[in-house]
């Protein structure tokens, strides 16, 4: 039987979790994901706990916050002058946003409080911090 390896393309079925049992992702009742293992489109850890399985194969995996989000960065929340704001947004705790860079790039960031002259952004992914768990169903090699 094959196993998948490095370069390959995959097809999974997952369901993500955090460490409590909360399911924040399952692509159950949709589309498998596919994607090329080594090409870093998703979490290393995520990656590395499909290689080796053969298709068919079912597993869950523990992912460390290291091989996830990472940990959560407080450097990366940053409090912003309400008048610096579009003058046509309501900011509301939740609303995510992107900010531009000055290089162009745009990172996104969600509200996670709103003062009378402050609105507080956090760039950090939602799931930074988090050690997270995967249920995986290897369902096709390429």
């Amino acid at each position: 039987m094959t196993q998948a390896k490095i370069g390959d393309t995959v097809t999974v079925h997952y369901t993500g979790k955090l460490s409590d049992g909360t399911v924040f992702d399952s692509s159950n009742g949709g589309d498998p994901l596919e994607f090329t293992l080594g090409e870093g489109e998703l979490i290393a850890g995520f990656e590395n706990a499909v290689v080796g399985m053969n298709t068919g194969e079912t597993k869950t995996a523990e992912i460390p916050v290291e091989q996830a989000y990472g940990l959560y960065n407080p450097d990366m929340v940053i409090e912003v002058d309400r008048e610096q704001m579009p003058a046509e947004l309501e900011p509301e705790v939740g609303q995510q946003l992107q900010l531009e860079q000055p290089t162009g790039e745009m990172i996104p960031v969600v509200i996670t409080k709103v003062e009378e002259s402050l609105v507080t952004l956090d760039a950090n992914h939602p799931l930074a911090g988090e050690d997270l768990v995967f249920d995986i169903e290897l369902v096709a090699i390429a």
